[in-house]
């Protein structure tokens, strides 16, 4: 994996933000408050935190002792393995410095809007133009499934160390993807246990694993996880803490492509082969390859939906498949 450890919170080069490979950025954010207390003691750590609103109530996941720290489905994947509740980021924040024998995670949690001031001090302006989502993941030694997000992703650790295992896109077929419609957390995610792989069960996994790249974070590290990357993180200490930004290098009025898909499964999977491969040439021809040659034959106030979309144009094609969808 690439690794740098020339790049500042300030300054962080443009070849690392639209890197199409992930980049691990040594002591980023080294700086932080959140960072200096958790070298310090966890106990510095959690008190540190607990002062951006220890009563704040937050949704939470809990696993038993039983799921050995890996949120996943349950047995018959009818529903999962933990359940989620609503408590207090200072009850957590006791449950973790206590040692609690669940596991314990509170994922995805917007600093704006639940820990007014935490950002502040907690920020990164070399992404000031890219108007990021930034979110909090608190929790104790744990694993997340393999995964991917639609945006760019900038991970960085505060407190306890973090393994990453990252896949390129195309390794889809060897990851044994779980169902698409029911997902722990919004994201389909590989069935394949990071910490101990069945290669007996998943025996393509072997192939991903040899064009895997893997770090281990400390805190203050920093790590760029390219749109579309598949990773599988594990939080190795009883006290984690990782704040992440999130933007797109598209503009927000365009959809998931998730969306596409789940309309090429109900359209296209299922003709017969000829056809697919007929739809397969329209989508190469007017979406994979399209170019500015694509609609030049046509004048411009004739190119309806093939012209450049725009907000407005956006708009016009959610009412218009909604339309369809509703026939």
């Amino acid at each position: 994996m690439l690794e740098r450890r020339d790049v500042s919170a300030e300054a962080i080069p443009a070849d690392v933000l639209r890197s199409t490979q992930p980049v691990l950025l040594r002591g980023l954010v080294r700086h932080w408050p959140l960072v200096r207390a958790a070298e310090r003691s966890d106990a510095d750590f959690c008190a540190y935190l607990r002062g951006f609103g220890a009563q704040t109530r937050l949704g939470l996941w809990r696993g038993g002792p039983e799921i050995g720290g890996r949120f996943f489905y349950n047995a018959d994947f009818t529903g999962f393995n933990f359940r989620r509740e609503v408590g207090t980021l200072g009850g957590l924040l006791d449950e973790l410095l206590a040692g609690s024998p669940d596991t314990l995670y509170l994922g995805s949690t917007e600093l704006d809007g639940s820990f007014p001031g935490l950002r502040r001090h907690h920020d990164l302006p070399a992404l000031a133009g890219l108007d990021p989502l930034v979110s909090l993941w608190l929790g104790n030694r744990l694993q997340v499934a393999t995964h991917f997000d639609l945006p760019d992703n900038l991970a960085c650790v505060v407190a306890g160390r973090r393994r990453f295992t990252l896949f390129p896109p195309e390794q889809v077929a060897n990851l044994y993807i779980g169902p698409l419609d029911l997902t722990p957390a919004g994201q389909p995610v590989s069935l394949v246990d990071l910490a101990r792989p069945d290669l007996e069960r998943f025996p393509r996994y072997a192939q991903a694993l040899a064009q895997a790249q893997t770090a281990e974070l400390q805190p203050g590290d920093a790590l760029f996880i390219p749109s579309q990357w598949w990773h599988g993180v594990q939080a190795l200490e009883p006290v984690s803490a990782l704040v992440n930004f999130w933007w797109r290098q598209s503009p927000a009025y365009m959809d998931t492509p998730l969306n596409t898909l789940m309309l090429a499964l109900l359209t296209l999977r299922d003709l017969p082969p000829a056809q697919r491969d007929a739809w397969r040439a329209l989508f190469d021809h007017y979406v994979f390859d399209a170019d500015e040659a694509t609609a030049a034959h046509l004048p411009p106030a004739a190119r309806g939906v093939l012209a450049p979309l725009t907000e407005a144009g956006a708009r016009h094609l959610r009412a218009t498949l909604l339309n369809r969808l509703n026939r």
